[in-house]
């Protein structure tokens, strides 16, 4: 009796050793795999990082062509309606003449100190209807800052504000309030989307 109450005993105390044992090598195994975790989970946030950012849209006039009287460059007119739709177009800046109200034939003094008469052919030569709206769309840029430089005011001809049909070509005048001779206009197709930019002479 007193030979199995020892093997008793001892296998008492063996079972709880095992049990122990094997808890731990499952604690044991729970952390390695955890950390084995943690690395995807890192991998996974350098991944997430971008390594480099593609250039992003024109969003400055020194981004537009720049033109000169007498030059011509391309720009493209995108659908206000659905942007997916665009055609190219072109514009050949044909004169920029500084005239006084009375010699435009004004009805009032410009505001902001003179006017140019900006002389356009634009012209698509995409496959697609394409717009040209200079009206609230066309900024002066000066030593004042830049802003808008449109008028209503007209020397007559044609409006180049319309809708072009592929292969359409219309010269007209846009009439301009800028501060002073010189500086530059640049034509936004849509807010922060320039198309082009005028060098005004001085």
């Amino acid at each position: 009796m007193g030979g199995c109450a020892v093997r008793a005993c001892v296998r008492r105390a063996i079972v709880p050793a095992v049990v122990m044992s094997a808890l731990a090598v499952g604690c044991s195994g729970e952390r390695h795999s955890d950390e084995g975790a943690a690395k995807p989970s890192v991998s996974a946030q350098a991944v997430a990082e971008p390594v480099s950012e593609p250039p992003e849209e024109p969003s400055s006039p020194a981004l537009a062509p720049l033109l000169m009287v007498g030059t011509v460059g391309p720009f493209t007119a995108v659908d206000g309606s659905d942007e997916s739709v665009s055609t190219k177009m072109r514009v050949s800046v044909r004169s920029a003449k500084y005239m006084s109200a009375a010699e435009l034939g004004a009805s009032h003094e410009p505001k902001r100190g003179q006017y140019v008469v900006l002389t356009l052919t634009i012209k698509n030569v995409g496959n697609e209807t394409g717009r040209f709206s200079p009206y609230g769309a066309m900024r002066c840029q000066d030593g004042a800052g830049a802003r808008d430089c449109t008028t209503r005011e007209s020397v007559g001809g044609r409006d180049v504000d319309r809708q072009y049909a592929p292969g359409q070509s219309v010269t007209g005048s846009v009439v301009l309030d800028v501060v002073r001779r010189g500086g530059t206009v640049t034509y936004f197709d849509a807010p922060g989307r320039p198309s082009f930019t005028v060098l005004l002479p001085s």
